[in-house]
């Protein structure tokens, strides 16, 4: 009974953005004509232009086609990789590329800008690590072999934007081994004040902040900076949505712009000529300020002042843009806006004009392979329907052999997870949590728990993205998603890899309407931002008749229902 009242007390207060996010309104109808008719059309057009090598290459096995591995006559090797590399990757149980991996690994090895945007569980972390060590060994073939001259150093890049992250891109680099099960290349993850764990590594995996202070806090004359900046030929930003925009925005375009400062200096140098090489150098380094690399709004900078300062800056810019490259710039998202200016996908338009774009064939719609539950819950009956959906996922799961069980319940708030915890713990359930507020140690414990023996694992939006744990077989929604990409990410749990999979999202009467938006989504085939983007909409209207709701009215039910647990 307390249990059920510390949860009911959640939901309790109706002026609570926490419990009623969408405030109902009755004007669904008018969102669906809206969605369907006035953008139908154009959409349809574009997603056949989306999907375009998705059907091209899918596998069909009876009447279903697989959307996700590539067709039976795609191997390794006619993707551009070598033999060497095809029969590690049979080694670790990839015996075929995945229809993401078969579009960006030829992509990604023709050596220009590539963006990859495909929904999540599709390959995309592969995607980009084959052809990254493709690269580079056979650089270091070539480098073995006496008869050819020697090539400078070669480092790649992976920036990731937390520490979680980086170190699973490290695990599933390292699980490509040679023959005596050593890893092909050396792969170490930059994260906090440590070194690297490999000596002169080919790839480094490291957070912006982090690579940051290793660059300037350890090298205050700049000269290891510049060394270690020309040796870095390619450069991956994975989840490059969330590191092009928010807190990570100006870490990021500090780096790029420090890349392509080095990239603009080494092609003045080779445009001189070759008796000149040196002098060009140390005449570069003395006349180039480090204005360009300061400028953290590179490209993104308004253009204000009169209209000769103006015209005579974009001048500029334009001079500085002609330079032969030297580097390779890929970015990874499983959630790409492209609409206005401020988006990541507006930001790489501009910075990267020239990229080669590789969609996935689900991007921002929602998996077929995904079973969907909806359930409207009232105070009163949450309680019992979360426990009966935790229960029923673990009960299929054994069911059908699969020995250990996963589920992943989703909440929006630490508080809301804190309390979910005490419930689940009350009802004999085994759980474990994850959110900021606990420490990154015990962060990590918890994910290799759930990772090893399975459990029910609660967590706020802090899991949903970029981690890859394999045979989660039950999404819970514990509270609805509060925006589209939260969603994409939360569903993208499971149904990864071609699996099958099952989505429970519990609502409320607040956030009816949302919930048939995004199910009519899923009927028509649209985008699921469709849906939420009528989000303002919704809140709007309710503050015009309630007024605004502050901050308060939503940690304070939260924070009282925990103590009474």
């Amino acid at each position: 009974m307390l249990a059920q009242r510390a949860f009911s007390a959640l939901n309790s207060r109706r002026t609570s953005l926490y419990c009623a996010p969408f405030p109902s309104i009755h004007s669904f109808a008018s969102l669906k004509v809206l969605c369907v008719s006035a953008l139908e059309s154009s959409r349809l057009h574009r997603r056949k232009k989306l999907r375009a090598f998705g059907t091209a290459a899918a596998v069909r096995h009876g009447n279903d086609v697989d959307m996700f591995l590539a067709d039976e006559s795609v191997s390794w090797s006619s993707l551009g990789v070598s033999d060497f590399i095809s029969r590690s990757l049979y080694d670790a149980g990839y015996q075929r590329p995945s229809l993401v991996q078969a579009a960006c690994i030829p992509a990604v090895l023709a050596g220009g800008d590539v963006v990859i945007a495909a929904e999540t569980g599709s390959g995309k972390t592969h995607g980009y690590l084959i052809p990254v060590i493709q690269r580079l060994f056979g650089m270091q073939e070539n480098a073995s072999d006496d008869s050819k001259p020697k090539l400078q150093r070669r480092i790649s890049l992976v920036l990731c934007p937390n520490t979680m992250l980086c170190e699973q891109v490290v695990r599933m680099a390292n699980g490509l081994c040679d023959n005596t099960g050593q890893p092909i290349l050396g792969t170490t993850s930059l994260c906090g004040r440590q070194g690297f764990s490999v000596k002169e590594p080919d790839v480094i995996v490291s957070t912006p902040a982090a690579l940051l202070n290793y660059l300037y806090a350890i090298d205050p004359e700049k000269h290891r900076r510049a060394e270690f900046i020309r040796y870095v030929k390619l450069v991956v930003f994975d989840e490059a949505d969330l590191l092009l925009c928010g807190s990570f925005q100006n870490q990021v375009i500090r780096l790029i712009n420090m890349l392509r400062f080095d990239e603009k200096q080494l092609s003045r140098m080779q445009s001189e000529s070759e008796g000149a090489q040196d002098a060009a150098c140390s005449s570069a380094k003395s006349s180039d300020t480090e204005e360009d690399v300061e400028d953290t709004n590179g490209e993104l900078a308004d253009d204000s002042g009169t209209e000769s300062e103006v015209r005579n800056r974009k001048d500029w810019r334009r001079v500085r843009q002609i330079y032969n490259r030297s580097k390779q710039y890929i970015f990874v998202a499983a959630t790409l806006p492209v609409n206005g200016k401020a988006t990541a996908g507006g930001i790489l338009k501009r910075m990267f004009p020239d990229a080669n774009w590789v969609s996935g064939s689900y991007l921002h719609h929602q998996n077929p392979r995904l079973e969907q539950k909806w359930v409207e819950v009232t105070p009163e009956t949450q309680v019992t329907v979360l426990i009966d959906a935790v229960n029923s996922g673990s009960k299929a799961d054994v069911d059908s052999g699969s020995g250990v069980v996963r589920t992943m319940v989703f909440a929006n708030t630490v508080e809301a997870v804190e309390a979910i915890a005490k419930i689940l713990t009350g009802a004999n359930i085994r759980c474990m949590r994850y959110h900021r507020d606990i420490s990154p140690d015990e962060r990590s414990e918890n994910l290799v728990d759930f990772h090893r023996n399975g459990g029910v694992f609660i967590c706020t939006d802090a899991a949903a993205r970029g981690l890859d744990i394999p045979h989660v077989s039950h999404v819970i929604q514990a509270e609805f998603a509060t925006s589209a990409v939260d969603f994409l990410h939360r569903v993208g749990r499971t149904a990864r890899a071609g699996q099958p999979g099952i989505v429970t999202s519990l609502f409320t009467d607040a956030n009816r309407d949302l919930v048939a938006a995004v199910r009519h989504a899923k009927t028509m085939d649209l985008p699921v931002e469709e849906a939420f983007s009528r989000k303002r909409g919704f809140r709007n209207k309710i503050k015009k008749k309630r007024g605004a709701i502050s901050d308060d009215s939503v940690v304070a039910p939260l924070t009282t229902a925990s103590r009474r647990n």
